[in-house]
């Protein structure tokens, strides 16, 4: 196509989808509100990613060079679309900056934001400052300064990391499994405890979800760096001005427990995209009920939304590995262009 791809969003599925685009020989444009690519992983720091332990800027600065170097694609930081209209073929996107994209599609690689433990009051967070997420513990880790608990800058001695935390709880609206928070918290559990071999380290769970071959994660972090887990039901978080007060249910052996600990990690879901009622409405695409970009079909044209010449890949669609919202970029790029087809034939 003469006119370019407009991809919004510049972290993983973004970059694979446009990196894809870039070397089918199609111009792309980008559109990111960051001041910089890269996405989740890079904006909030993650550290080592699962399952190779590698750190996550080794993974995705080199994304980030290979899509920033590449002459074919054109990149917008600090930037929106706020105004789609036209047709396959023929899009006109309008962007925060007051500038105008001519575009053949367009590729929403919009992510996902991370959940609020705010909104998960009794379990501590906001109240007592050595009550963290895990992605602050994630940039702890990236820092180099280390694992610290926040109220006096020691390193703890003993860690719960609470599970589910803005998933699976329909009280408070979060009715889906965010997929990578079990993963996530294994490998937590293993960095915590390479760092700070006297730091205990407990995992509270409801189930244990480390689908696929991450199960290997969790039977490494319990044999070989002995990360404990409890199945239990965690009712409440409080202290008692030092220590963190854990309070529920041991559901195996179906005893109440109270127990102290240095430093509580909340091991936080993936919530959709805080814009998403905006960039269905800017867009014309339509939300799943919980409130992700909805694809209009999973097994056939991949990436597909409801409107024409709009495609969606990545955690804008639902909870996401990032290997998985790479592929899914990738997928949703080549099947792009497939629908454009007619359009590109009747060009030539």
């Amino acid at each position: 196509m003469s006119k370019p791809i407009l991809v919004v969003g510049g972290g993983p599925a973004g970059l694979a989808a446009a990196h894809s685009l870039a070397i089918a020989g199609q111009q792309v444009v980008i559109v990111d509100k960051a001041d910089r690519l890269g996405g989740a992983p890079i904006l909030s720091g993650y550290a080592k990613l699962a399952p190779t332990f590698e750190w996550a800027t080794d993974a995705i600065g080199p994304m980030v060079t290979r899509v920033a170097e590449s002459p074919a694609v054109t990149v917008h930081l600090n930037a929106t679309v706020s105004d789609f209209s036209g047709e396959p073929g023929a899009f006109t996107a309008k962007l925060s900056t007051g500038e105008s994209v001519d575009c053949a599609a367009a590729m929403l690689c919009t992510g996902f934001t991370h959940f609020d433990s705010i909104n998960k009051p009794e379990w501590g967070f906001g109240t007592f400052p050595d009550v963290v997420t895990t992605t602050q513990v994630e940039q702890m880790i990236s820092s180099g300064k280390g694992i610290r608990r926040p109220s006096n800058g020691e390193p703890p001695k003993r860690v719960a990391i609470l599970l589910c935390v803005g998933s699976r709880d329909r009280q408070i609206g979060r009715e889906w499994c965010s997929k990578i928070c079990c993963t996530v918290s294994a490998k937590m559990g293993m960095e915590i405890r390479e760092e700070l071999p006297d730091c205990h380290v407990y995992i509270y769970y409801m189930d244990i979800r480390t689908f696929g071959l991450y199960e290997e994660i969790y039977w490494r972090s319990q044999e070989e760096h002995k990360v404990k887990y409890i199945k239990a039901r965690i009712a409440e978080v409080t202290s008692d001005g030092d220590k963190v007060i854990v309070k529920g249910e041991d559901t195996l052996v179906k005893r109440p427990i109270t127990i102290p600990f240095d430093m509580v990690v909340h091991a936080i879901g993936m919530d959709p995209n805080v814009d998403n009622m905006l960039i269905s409405s800017i867009f014309g695409v339509e939300l799943h009920h919980w409130g992700y970009i909805k694809r209009q079909n999973n097994y056939g044209i991949v990436g597909a939304t409801n409107r024409p010449g709009v495609f969606v890949a990545g955690a804008a669609t639902g909870p996401e590995t990032i290997d998985d919202s790479i592929a899914q970029g990738t997928a949703a790029a080549m099947s792009l262009l497939t629908s454009l087809a007619p359009q590109m034939e009747a060009a030539e």
